[in-house]
This record gives C-alpha cells, structure tokens and sequence, in this order.
C-alpha cells in the first residue's frame, strides 16, 4: 500500500490519470443517461431516456451526444441505485482497465463480427468516445470496441437495428486517408449507387484525432497497396486474420513467425479474431500501430528535430493541393453533414482532452483550411456556421507555443487564404454579435473565433514584409553610434523634473501578448501587410460593445492579476485591439482617462481638511493664462507642476482665461490647445521646423530653448490625448512610430523627405560596378540647420575619405537615415518623450493602438464629410428635420468651401479637426434660440451645441452665419 506521504501527495493535485478518469466516468453517465434513462418515471430532464423527451438514436449518435452534453455541463441525473453493478458499466471502461479485460469474457464476448448483442452494440461506441477522449493509443483499442458507425446516408438503407440480419455486413475501420484513395472510394459509390462507405470513411477518420492525424499526408512514400486495391475492388466482407495483420502492416513478418503466434494465443486469439470487425487502411502510406503519446512520424531528418525545435518550425506534412482537391467532394450532397458532425466532435476532443500537439495542429490545419476553401454556397455555410466556431474553441484552448506554430504554418503555406480566414472569422463574430448583443463578453463562440483571429493576424504579419530584427529593436537598447550630432555631443543638462523616464513602452504584465513573444514580431515591424490590418476591424462588435463594459472587465482583470489570481472568468476585447475600430478605441480610453481624473479628485476631496485654507490641494488642473503670454503662463504653469508633483498631470485640466468669462466645460480647453499648438510649432520659435516638400514639423537640431521645453511640449501633446482634444499637429509617421518605443530607419524617410528617400532608393537599386564613379559619394554628409546655413557630418570616422560602393551602399543608407531620424534629434525627442508619457504613461495608449492610429488620434480623421453630420445632427426647441430654416441651414453649409466648413466646426466645437471614426462620431446639437432677429448665432463649445435664431429668410440665415464663424474669439456668458 502507498505511503501516507505518497497518498497525500497524490490528493493533494490532480494528476492526468485522474483527470481522464473524472471525464470517462462523466461521459458514461451522460451515455447511460441517454441511452436507458435514470429510472425516475417523473424524470423532467430533456437529455434523459426516462423523460420520454430523447429522440431515438443509434449507438454513435448517443457517444456523440454524450459527449456534447459533457462538453456544455449538462444536467446529470441521479444515478440509480444499481448502476454499479450494471454490466454495461463493465463494457464501457477504458480498454487500459484490467477489470475491462477480466470481465469481458463473461459480460462482453462477441460472437461473431457481423451478429453483436444489445449491450455491445450500445456500449461499444462509447468506449471508443471514452478511450479517445482520455488520450488512450488508439491501436490500445481492442477491435470489439471499435464503434459501429451510423452508415445511413442519401440512398442508403437505414441502420441495421440490434439483432438484425446476421448477413448483414459490417463495414470496416478507416485509419486514414489521403486525396487518391477518397477519389477512387467516391468513384465505386457513384458506380454502387450507394455512399454508405464514402460516409463512413468520413466519420471514421474525421472524427479521431489521431486517425486524421494520418491523412492527407504529403510526399507520402507509395506502399505495395495490393491488398488495398483488392479491397477497394470487392465489397466488404469478413476479413481472415492474415487479411488483417497485413493491412495492419505486419506483412514483413515470416510464416513462421505468425504461425508460431497464432499457436501460442490459442483459443482466445481465435475468438478475438472471430469478434473482430475488418480494419481497412485507405491511403497510399503503411500504416503501423501509433501509439497516441507519440508524435506524428515525421520523415527522414525531421523524425529526429527536437519539440523546442518543432515549436518553432512552419513545417508541416499536410497535403494541400491533395486536400483542396476533394474539397468539393467533401463538402457533396453525400457526405457533408457527416463531415460536419465528425469535424465538431473532434473540434469537441482537442477542446477538452488536449491531445498530442503535433496530431492536434495537423488535424487543425486541415479543418480550416476547408472552412477557407468555399464558394459560399449553403453548404460551406453550414460548416461554417456549426463547425468552425468549434474549432476556433479548439484553437483556443491550445497552448501558447501550439498556437505559435499554427500561425507559422498559415504564414508559411496558407498565406493566400488569410483573406478568407478572416473573412469567414469575422462573419461568425457579426452573427453571433447580432444574435446576442448583451453578453458578448460571456459568449464563448465570440471569444473562441477573436482568439483564433488574432493567431491570424500574426500569422498575417508573418507572411508580409517585416522589417529587420536589427531596425525594430527598441530607441532605448540601442548602443550609441560613434558619430553623434553637434546638439547631441554638448553637454547634458540637469533634469528638472521628478519623473523617471519609462524605457519600454507601457504595459500591465497580465495584458501582454505572450503570442507576440512567442513569434517575435508586432504589428509596427510590419509596413505592408499581406491582409490589410483594417480588415481585421469589426464594425458591429465595436459598434455594439459597450465599452464601458468592457473597461470594467479589463480593470478587473488588472486587478485579479496584481492579487495573484492565476484563472479568471472575465474577458475583455482591449486585450485583442486590433478587432476594435479606432472610434471604439478612443472610447476605452476616454473611460480610462475619466476614471482616473474622477481617483485623483476623489482622493483630495476625501482629504480636505477645512474648506477655503490657502494650500488645499485642488482637485482638478488648472491653468490660468494670458492671451498674449499664452506660451509663457502655460508653460510656467506646467513646470511648476511637473516639477513639484508629476501626478497631479493626471487631473482633469480646466483652463481659464484672465478677463474672460468663460467656464471650461471642455471647449475653453479646445481653443487653448488649437491656440498653444499654432505657437509652438510657429518656425520663428525655434523649436521646430517645417519641412517645405511635405509641410511636416520637424525637431529643430539646433534650437533656442533647452531640453525642458521639449518636455513641456510632449506634456502638452499628452495632456490633449489625455483630455480627449484633437490637435492641428502635423508630425510625420515616423514620430509616433518613436513614441511607441521604436527607431526610425529607412523605410521612415519615404514619409519624412521622399525626394531623400527617391534617392537613396536609386542608390540601392543600382547593381552596376561603377557606382562610385557614377554617384561620387563619400560617407560625409551636409544638411541644411534652421538659419540656412550647410553643415556637414562624417557617418564613419573618416568618412570623407570612404566612397559609397556595392560592398558598403546599405551600411550608408542605414547611417545616413538613423542620423537624420534618431541620432541627430535623439537629446530633443528624449525629452520630448519624456513629457509625453508623464501623462499617458500610465494609460492603456500602447496597449490600444497601433502609430498610425496615435496619428488619428492626436490629428483627427482625414475624412471630411458633413453629410455624415447632417445625418447624425439632432434638433431640440421646436426644430426638425423638417423646419425650414434647418433645411436652409444645410444648403448653406454644403454649398461652402472646405475652409468656411472648418470654421463652422470650429465654432461650433471648438475645434476644426474632424474626430475619430468620421464626422458620423459627432453629435452636434442645433436649438431654437427665440424668433426673428438681428443676433449672430452662438454656440456652447463644451457640449457641441448650435444656438440658431429662427431667421426670416435664407438670406439674412447666410449673412449671419458667416459672419459668426469669421469673427469667432474668446469667450463670454449669455
């Protein structure tokens, strides 16, 4: 007997041995259930025989049910009293159970393969069921518990019942299949007239992971098959037992070998061998008895690669162009629904049972590679609809390192089906998101098919042009080049803020990507991705979210994960960005930013001490400033701030502006920021410069100011992404690329200076031998500073002296780009950096969006479209649609120019920018403001609301409006 140690041990953690014991003895009560009832003539529960509510099934539907019902916790009848002494009990365990072998010859004997009693022919599909679902070899199966398989099919005779005919044959096994094989056993069923094989063979191997697991095989060795084509050529019949050992690869055995064998096992293997139903093996390969634990056999050198090394591989051994082949054929009049079924059982298997990796990624990739081979017809919607969110499930639940190769290997061999992957991922989402609007967080389908969609986006990202490992490494960890910038090689000045500089970009550790990890790529090291990544948007589920919601959800697992808890039950979408659309995005962090402006002002308003003292902390940041010392009160005030408390940046700011009445809502902040930005990014500051070919603004190399001011500058752009304000900021791509914690390189200039970038490009693209006669360039470069004047630098030491050739024009290219995006910058974009993540630091901003969203996010949307706010405009004060004068107002409005547009906005707004997701995502408000007069209309900036006199004539509406909007400054109180 074991030790008391060893026993609580073994009590005190669920081995896997257990863990399939508890699931095989939950899906014999889930088969017994349904196939004999619990005895209560008062049963009530629908999946009960005794309910009479149980539809009749045969063996194979009732293991299917069962385990179908286990996989939803179904309801579970109380067992009666003499369930354990049933003698089905004693046919349904596992095959590796001693008691299954010492009771078998008294409880389960079969007589013959095609004549079987009531309790095996119930039992027996089970067992296959349990013994697979345990992860039990399936060659450990003896053969009496090979499941009789449902052979009804179209043209077909039903299912022989139990004690039929015993004429009637039984068809044999199928252990695999490949393309050939499946197309000459579909060519005799149409000859037959009868699919009842092609059916069968279907659900034999598309139902067990590792009978799949053999399919579809490529560059497969063809085998001596003689025995297959004789069996192919006849109809089934009973099969002597040399007929079986050589189908089951055991024909390299001798005479007298096998003689000897048969004479030793005696009586019992030739009952055994009467009992047995045929085996037949349908593909071009021998089959041999595979153990379940064992990986899939892999030929020649890949037999022998290590799992680290296989996890890392985009190998695999499945037949593509074999499999698309009889895609259609799969998908016939015949065999579909079979199909279907058998692929949402095993989908059901490798969800809950975890088999062998290898085998699981095989049988995977050539489940959906049908979902991604249709013609959307009614029947690839079928598969579609029922049996891929399954196998998104499935996929799911792999571990992280599965998951890595199943991306690898799409990237690898499925990249001209990413498109239709996500096409048909997203169509399953749109559906099951209209079909059940409230719980998406809770609705597994939706859940399984995002997770699988993100395995294809970096999957995607893996099959397109990715820049190098050494361009993508992070500003910080990159070791500092021996030429450095005339403004980068003086001396450091002392930091005069509290704030430690963040070196990685922020991100909770229980929100990162460990498949990003795993891969090594992101979505900034892709330029042109294979899918566009916009395809990966989901406009109902971000339209329908409720992303109020969902932030509670991510803060709650933020909070889970700081408490150590290792499982959860929540689920949040800002953890899968890139199904969410910018609009939806901006919403998570608008809910982000409030509730830590709402924390902050809690917590000084619970820590007063006596109202009115001079000293209380206030709960908000204010800033009071002077028109015409706009820069110099702001930015005095945001000093003295982030020199004293950089915490307090995360208030909520409200500005005031001395003499003028307004109350900051929101829209006196608005014209601060338009009014801040317009002079800091004026050239005469000298802090920046524009760029005339793109009109970009650009870091001044050489500026007035010193690195303090560039990190007010960054506090500012922080503060506006903090406080939801859209600027008129024109930066190229390459600066939010460098916020998000990456370099420039090369690829950066095509947006920074294409003419620069034009050039370059000619240099690498010249192969003739001549080139330093043809482009006389050294490693000595000049470029032009802010006063006009030419100053050169040396790339190399030397570099005067180095000519641009074949062997070194890419080392010229690299240093001549990273000097003029990083190096020659780097000490005004650290700073710069640094006060942008004072504020936002602590935001889920990295976490959200990609650079060209920061982009939409600080600058707004390009599109301009002032249909979409008429459509979206609501009317209050006796106005409508409908009223004359707002009828007149859109006439107006769409008969100006694009500049009088902007203005409108901006008066109405405070801000000329168009916001995120469209003008669609603005809600403007138009008001009744008392009858005819002489008075310009007005507006209230905070809340988007339109103050419009009803006017007598359209006229005297345009004269009006248009001098409104042209002479629009500073704030007052009506």
């Amino acid at each position: 007997s074991p030790s008391p140690s060893a026993s609580g041990a073994a009590a005190g953690r669920a081995t896997p041995e257990m863990k399939r014991s508890a699931v095989r003895s939950l899906i014999q009560r889930y088969f017994h259930q349904l196939q004999s009832g619990c005895g209560n003539a008062h049963c009530t529960n629908d999946n009960c025989a005794s309910s009479g509510k149980v539809a009749p099934m045969t063996p194979n539907e009732v293991a299917a049910k069962a385990l179908q019902l286990f996989s939803q916790d179904a309801q579970l009848c109380e067992a009666p009293a003499s369930a354990s002494s049933s003698p089905q009990d004693v046919d349904m365990l596992s095959p590796n159970d001693s008691s299954s072998s010492s009771s078998g010859s008294s409880t389960s004997t079969i007589t013959s393969a095609s004549t079987t009693t009531s309790t095996q022919s119930q039992s027996a599909p089970v067992a296959a069921v349990v013994a697979a679902a345990a992860g039990a070899p399936e060659s450990s199966i003896p053969v009496q518990s090979v499941p009789q398989l449902d052979l009804d099919g179209p043209g077909g005779a039903e299912p022989s019942s139990v004690g039929s005919d015993p004429s009637t044959p039984t068809l044999p096994v199928v252990q695999s299949l490949d393309a050939n094989s499946l197309l000459a056993l579909y060519e005799q069923c149409r000859a037959a007239d009868s699919y009842d094989r092609i059916s069968h063979a279907i659900v034999d191997v598309f139902t067990f992971v590792d009978r799949l697991s053999k399919s579809f095989i490529r560059n497969a060795e063809p085998a001596a098959s003689s025995s297959l084509q004789e069996l192919l050529d006849n109809p089934p019949e009973a099969l002597n037992k040399e007929q079986l050992r050589t189908l089951e690869g055991e024909h390299d055995k001798d005479e007298d070998c096998t003689q000897k064998e048969e004479e030793e096992a005696g009586a019992v293997a030739d009952s055994e061998a009467a009992c047995s139903e045929e085996v037949i093996v349908i593909n071009d390969t021998e089959a041999e008895g595979e153990d379940e634990d064992v990986p899939m056999a892999q030929p020649e050198a890949a037999s022998q690669t290590e799992e680290g090394d296989k996890s890392q591989s985009s190998d695999t051994l499945v037949d593509f162009q074999g499999l698309r082949r009889v895609q259609r054929l799969l998908f016939g009049c015949h065999t579909r629904e079979k199909l279907t079924t058998s692929v949402m059982l095993l989908a059901d298997w490798v969800q809950y049972m975890q088999p062998d990796c290898e085998k699981m990624i095989h049988c995977l990739v050539i489940c959906f590679d049908l979902a991604t081979n249709t013609n959307h017809s009614a029947v690839d919607i079928d598969y579609l609809d029922r049996a891929l969110p399954k196998l998104c499930q499935a996929a799911a639940s792999m571990p992280v390192a599965s998951q890595a190769r199943l991306a690898r290997i799409w990237a690898a061999h499925c990249s001209d089906r990413l498109q239709t992957l996500v096409a048909a991922c997203q169509q399953q989402i749109t559906l099951q998101v209209l079909l059940d609007e409230e719980s998406m967080r809770e609705n597994g389908s939706i859940i399984g098919v995002t997770k699988v969609l993100k395995i294809i986006f970096y999957a995607n990202l893996l099959a397109s042009e990715l820049e190098l490992p050494s361009c993508k490494m992070p500003i910080e960890d990159r070791a500092e080049t021996p030429a450095t910038s005339a403004s980068s090689s003086g001396p450091v000045e002392d930091d005069l803020f509290v704030y430690s500089s963040v070196h990685q970009p922020h991100m909770p550790k229980f929100a990162e990507d460990q498949l990003e990890k795993a891969l090594q790529v992101s979505a900034i090291d892709c330029r042109r991705p294979l899918v566009p990544l916009e395809e990966f948007y989901n406009e109902a589920l971000s339209e329908n979210i409720q992303m109020h919601h969902d932030y509670l959800s991510y803060k709650t697992l933020a909070m889970e994960s700081e408490m150590g808890s290792g499982h959860t039950n929540y689920f949040s979408f800002m953890l899968y960005a890139f199904i969410l659309t910018p609009a939806a995005k901006v919403d998570a962090l608008y809910y982000d930013s409030r509730m830590r402006m709402y924390s902050e002002r809690y917590s000084i308003l619970s820590n007063f001490g006596q109202d009115g003292q001079d000293g209380t902390p206030r709960p908000d940041l204010k800033l009071t400033v002077r028109r015409d010392q706009l820069i110099n009160d702001a930015l005095i005030g945001l000093e003295l701030v982030a020199m004293s408390n950089p915490k307090d940046l995360k208030k909520q700011l409200v500005v005031e502006f001395v003499g003028e009445q307004g109350i900051d809502e929101g829209g006196v902040s608005k014209e601060f920021f338009q009014l801040i930005v317009e002079e800091i990014f004026n050239p005469a500051f000298g802090m920046f410069v524009q760029q005339e070919e793109t009109n970009n603004m650009w870091f001044n190399a050489t500026p007035f100011e010193n690195g303090a001011q560039f990190t007010l500058i960054g506090i500012i752009i922080g503060l506006a992404i903090y406080n939801n304000v859209i600027l008129a900021v024109n930066f190229p791509m390459v600066v939010y690329r460098k916020l998000m914690g990456y370099c420039g390189t090369f690829a950066d200039l095509n947006d920074w200076s294409p003419t620069l970038y034009k050039s370059l490009k000619s240099m690498l693209d010249y192969q003739g031998q001549d080139m330093e006669e043809v482009f006389d360039q050294t490693f000595k470069i000049s470029y032009s500073n802010v006063f006009g004047e030419m100053v050169e630098h040396e790339l190399v030491p030397h570099g005067k002296d180095v000519l641009v050739g074949q062997h070194n024009k890419q080392l010229f290219v690299n240093l001549y780009s990273d000097f003029l995006l990083n190096t020659n910058i780097q000490q005004q974009f650290n700073a710069f950096r640094k006060g942008f993540e004072m504020v936002t630091d602590e935001s889920p901003l990295k976490l959200l969006f990609r650079p060209e969203e920061v982009e939409m996010l600080v600058c707004g949307s390009r599109e301009f479209d002032f249909v979409e706010l008429e459509h979206s405009t609501e009317y209050e004060g006796g106005y409508t649609e409908e009223s004359r004068i707002i009828q007149d107002f859109w006439s107006i409005v769409h008969a100006m120019p694009n500049e009088s547009k902007r203005k409108l906005l901006e008066f109405t707004t405070g801000s000329a920018r168009v916001p995120v997701g469209g003008l669609k995502c603005l809600r403007l408000l138009i008001t009744r403001h008392g009858s005819d007069s002489d008075r310009l209309p007005t507006s209230h900036t905070c809340f988007n609301v339109l103050l419009l006199p009803e006017y007598s004539s359209r006229e005297k509406l345009e004269e009006r409006l248009l001098k409104a909007i042209n002479y629009s400054k500073g704030f007052g109180m009506l």
